[in-house]
């Protein structure tokens, strides 16, 4: 009885270990794995993720968005990584380029199972453009601020409406000759462009100090530096990184202070109690909290140094 028992044990022993040598050379040959997908895909160029669809068992789908400006050539676009499905192979790979010179913009990837089961994939590329890049002349300076506006104390102004605010040698205008280049330098995973922003000065080499002057001060009689409010786009070099998600531009100064505005287009932008300000081409525009004083509501003062609200940098595209 013994023996027959022992018997049976190294029966049953044996056969689960042929079991467990079956399935395990099963899996080393990939017999049970027909995955024939692309888990990510990134070209360079290339701004966010890669939009990957499995249609059906033959049919995929990807898209992809490239920064055509950065693109020498849009019928070699090079794979800078892609990541399959377990032992499943690949058409192209990392290095290698697809070509997207068609009018539809798409070319294809073959995926193979270890079976050889193939699935297609069709990527699709949207043409992105950073707007930023290029030359901007700075038109002008404009500003909506004051205390108690739903009492009549709102004010819309360009700088220069009031002249004998600031100080002719570097008032406002001495920047109405400036210029804006911007430089596309990197994008983000998330999609975000950043770059560097050259603010160079015109024909009479000036920045405006945007001092106010004491004359106008009725307070305490004394000059009043205001770049705090208003040196939003940094002299000289600066870098800049532009956010989609939320629709901001942030400019970082050479000591790391950041300045968030946002590009506005032309048209004619509501600020309340019956003001506007009109754009003509585009504007830098940040908001600015001022603080209320209304002491001196209804005066230059109140506007341009206590109570400013929103601060627009008018600018027309050149290049």
């Amino acid at each position: 009885m013994k023996i027959t028992r022992y018997f049976i044990c190294f029966l049953a022993v044996s056969l689960m270990l042929s079991c467990v040598k079956d399935m395990q050379d099963e899996l080393n040959k990939g017999a049970w794995n027909h995955e024939r997908s692309i888990i990510s895909l990134k070209f360079k160029n290339q701004v966010g993720q890669a939009e990957i669809k499995r249609v059906d068992e033959s049919k995929g789908e990807v898209l992809v968005t490239l920064n055509v400006g950065a693109i020498e050539d849009i019928s070699k676009v090079e794979i800078e990584s892609i990541v399959l499905s377990y032992h499943a192979t690949s058409s192209v790979g990392k290095g290698q380029t697809l070509d997207f010179n068609n009018p539809e913009r798409k070319a294809s990837i073959t995926v193979a199972s270890p079976l050889g089961e193939e699935r297609q994939y069709v990527v699709y590329a949207n043409e992105f453009r950073e707007t930023l890049e290029g030359i901007w002349s700075i038109d002008e300076f404009v500003l909506y601020g004051g205390t108690g506006p739903e009492y009549g104390g709102g004010r819309v102004y360009s700088f220069m409406d009031k002249p004998w605010c600031w100080y002719d040698e570097f008032a406002p205008s001495v920047e109405y000759d400036n210029t804006l280049e911007f430089t596309l330098e990197s994008i983000t995973d998330d999609g975000n462009t950043m770059g560097t922003c050259i603010n160079r000065p015109g024909s009479d080499g000036k920045y405006a100090d945007f001092i106010f002057k004491a004359s106008s001060n009725p307070e305490n009689g004394v000059d009043v530096d205001k770049k705090d409010y208003y040196r939003k786009i940094p002299e000289g070099e600066s870098q800049w990184i532009r956010n989609y998600a939320t629709g901001t531009i942030t400019f970082i100064d050479k000591d790391g202070k950041e300045s968030t505005g946002t590009l506005e287009n032309a048209g004619t932008y509501d600020m309340g109690y019956n003001h506007s300000v009109t754009v003509a081409n585009n504007a830098f525009a940040f908001n600015i909290n001022g603080v209320d004083d209304w002491t001196y509501i209804y005066t230059d003062y109140d506007v341009f140094v206590k109570k400013a609200r929103k601060y627009f940098i008018m600018v027309t595209k050149q290049e």
